[in-house]
């Protein structure tokens, strides 16, 4: 089964989620949506965003290998199959990288 994780949607922070799938999708939207070094206890948590002071194109580039190996790390029961940004022209005018990203969890998990 394949799981969608939009960033360019609200979500609201559920503190007991019902089942695996549902903690490993609030866990991989906040490994997306934290800059790394915020998180007090966790500076490990989250990406660099750095990237963004780059050029549009080279930091979509970027971030989709940042996405890859911080969900990889942060999140291992999750794996990416495959990462867009809905490109609309304000975000791109504006810098936002808005990442939607589609996973499968591990089968260990399940």
């Amino acid at each position: 089964m394949i799981y969608t994780v939009d960033t360019t949607q609200q979500s609201n922070i559920d503190f007991a989620p019902e089942t695996i799938a549902e903690e490993i999708a609030q866990n991989v939207r906040t490994i997306l949506m934290t800059p790394q070094g915020s998180a007090p206890l966790a500076r490990n948590i989250g990406l660099d965003y750095g990237i963004v002071d780059e050029p549009y194109s080279f930091a979509k580039t970027r971030i989709i290998s940042e996405i890859m190996s911080a969900v990889a790390e942060q999140e291992p029961r999750a794996q990416i199959t495959e990462i867009f940004f809905k490109d609309d022209l304000i975000d791109a005018l504006t810098g936002r990288l808005l990442a939607v990203v589609k996973y499968s969890l591990n089968e260990e998990v399940m």
